[in-house]
């Protein structure tokens, strides 16, 4: 393996992602996957991934191994772990790393939600770990939350983000360790509230979907929510706030909706029944033209930096 190398541990669809970020911009990488049948096929899936993202340099070289135990640490700069998103297993593999790995080495754990000050309760090397958030496709979607733990050592954390720089990723930080980050509270609200207006009779999920897609959503890709209200005026801002914010969901659970697919096992494509009916062809067709766009918004994206 060469000088410049990251560690990821867990191969399944995020982690092969994230090692795919490393090698599409000429380091290598080594792969932790305890799970023999995913092994067989993972660098391959880790240079697709790679060549997916067109960073225009030489793909580094990617090492699979079956345990931590087995990871060459020389030259190793950032390690993230990408396991299941259980607590106890997350807990389990840093208990691990804190035996195995580089005492100086920026280690990181991907989470959606789980808060990095819980992952790194009781380990001595809390200082060296920062939460990290990618989302997904994550060798596609520009931003990663590096998020800063009741213990994070804030100069790893400004390394961690650096390093996230340099590979061609946008990242952003988070000052407080809180559940779902910045991301996922924000799509989280918007959620509620989507869902509340199914639930209310108020539109269809189509409709819904058209709304967020085709009117504000739309001009995401040109600037964030506030950037946009600086734009547009925050005197509007103030006035539709004073009288939407009293009328907005503010429910602490799933509402019917929500229970409803829940109880009756339909979990979107994986079940071929969700808010919306699913068939193999039409799973096909949606996903093929949903990676398509994204990479065109990244292209817009990549514009706007320069």
């Amino acid at each position: 393996m060469g000088d410049q190398k990251g560690v990821v541990v867990g191969g399944g669809t995020m982690g092969a992602d994230i090692a795919g970020i490393f090698v599409a911009n000429s380091d290598d990488v080594e792969v932790v996957e305890a799970n023999e049948i995913a092994r067989a096929k993972l660098a391959e899936r880790i240079v697709a991934s790679a060549g997916e993202i067109g960073a225009g340099k030489p793909l580094g070289r990617v090492r699979v191994v079956s345990s931590i135990d087995e990871v060459g640490w020389d030259g190793a700069y950032l390690l993230i772990e990408a396991v299941s998103e259980v607590l106890a297993v997350k807990q389990a593999v840093f208990a691990d790393l804190e035996k195995a790995a580089p005492r100086n080495l920026p280690r990181t754990s991907n989470s959606s939600g789980f808060p990095i000050s819980r992952i790194a309760e009781g380990l001595a090397t809390a200082d060296r770990m920062v939460g990290l958030h990618f989302f997904m496709p994550a060798h596609i979607v520009p931003c990663v939350e590096v998020i800063v733990g009741e213990r994070s050592d804030r100069s790893v954390v400004d390394e961690v983000q650096a390093a996230i720089g340099k590979l061609g990723k946008k990242p952003v930080r988070v000052n407080k360790d809180i559940p779902g980050f910045l991301g996922n509270r924000l799509q989280a609200a918007l959620m509620r509230e989507a869902l509340a207006l199914v639930d209310g009779g108020f539109a269809s999920v189509e409709d819904i979907d058209t709304v967020v897609q085709y009117s504000f959503g739309f001009r995401f890709v040109a600037a964030g929510p506030l950037m946009q209200k600086d734009i547009s005026g925050l005197e509007t801002l103030y006035a539709s706030s004073s009288t939407i914010y009293p009328t907005l969901d503010n429910g602490g659970a799933p509402g019917p909706t929500a229970q409803r697919l829940k109880a009756e096992g339909k979990w979107g494509v994986r079940s071929k029944e969700g808010f919306y009916r699913w068939n193999d062809a039409k799973i096909a067709a949606t996903k093929q033209r949903y990676m398509r766009d994204l990479h065109r918004a990244l292209d817009i994206l990549r514009d706007q930096e320069g």
